[in-house]
């Protein structure tokens, strides 16, 4: 690894982005538990929104009235500030797979790889970790955060529009950070590719949000951009992606059904969703376009 310059100043973006990896490089967490001393994710990307964005409002249009915007989860989480949207910024990073997993999983067909089911499990346990870390470092420096993943009234419901949503996004939050456009199989695709996962937090901080390098929201998509590829469509056990896009029902079937029964009597790792749509395609480990 490349060492980290010299962090910036306190409250600035380089040191909140130094602080997420100084993080993910020490913390005992970032393993996959197999007692090899393997990480379960490669470098973090970091991006940066306002509270106020208008692309946050949208997606509670679009969603349903239960989705948070930035202010309303951080006025419930933090009941005695008073805030405004504007005062806000939004943290979001991504965890790829490391080049080892992908690897593992690119060869399997039906479930995931043991690699993989690893870093789904104990991974998101480190990413937990990663959020209410960097909430933590963030409000004892002076900048009030919260990580919305982690508030208790975190949650699922139905969206009229697109059936099973939860309240907060990550992959939506890191699209409107400027990490990433959304894929034919409804995966963000980032310039670390597919295979990854994400974190936010929201804090009363300014910081310079980051410009997206694109207008659409299905910019970085072979499918979407130029009606070529459909490479996960092939990928999928489920047969739940398809040229109409991703089946959520079917999607959540064969994880309840197939995946998380072989991995947790396999490797002990509990629920586990399939990925295999994530890798053996072109928007892999990068963006393909």
């Amino acid at each position: 690894m490349e060492k980290a310059q010299k962090p910036g100043p306190t409250g600035s973006a380089a040191w909140v982005e130094e602080i997420i990896r100084e993080f993910w490089e020490q913390a005992a967490g970032n393993s996959l538990h197999s007692g090899t001393g393997e990480k379960a994710w490669a470098e973090p990307l970091v991006g940066f929104a306002r509270g106020d964005d208008p692309q946050f409002a949208r997606l509670k249009a679009d969603i349903g009235p239960f989705y948070w915007t930035p202010e309303e989860i951080f006025r419930l989480s933090r009941p005695g500030l008073e805030i405004t949207a504007g005062e806000l910024s939004v943290v979001s990073y991504v965890l790829p797979q490391t080049e080892a997993t992908r690897l593992d999983q690119r060869r399997e067909d039906r479930y995931p790889a043991e690699r993989w089911a690893r870093s789904r499990y104990f991974g998101e346990m480190f990413n937990c970790e990663l959020r209410l870390h960097l909430a933590a470092r963030l409000s004892e420096a002076g900048f009030p955060a919260i990580a919305p993943e982690r508030a208790a009234e975190f949650d699922y419901r139905h969206s009229k529009r697109f059936g099973l949503a939860s309240n907060w996004s990550e992959r939506h939050t890191a699209w409107v950070a400027g990490l990433g456009t959304f894929g034919l199989s409804d995966g963000l695709i980032t310039r670390l590719g597919k295979a990854v996962r994400f974190g936010s937090v929201v804090a009363r901080i300014d910081l310079p949000a980051t410009v997206p390098p694109y207008t659409d929201h299905q910019a970085w998509c072979l499918w979407h951009a130029r009606g070529t590829c459909g490479a996960c469509i092939k990928r999928c056990p489920a047969e739940a992606i398809s040229e109409s896009g991703h089946d959520k029902a079917k999607c959540f079937r064969y994880i309840r059904e197939v995946t998380t029964p072989y991995t947790s009597s396999k490797f002990g790792t509990g629920a586990t969703p399939c990925g295999l749509c994530q890798v053996k395609i072109p928007c892999e480990a990068r963006c393909p376009l």
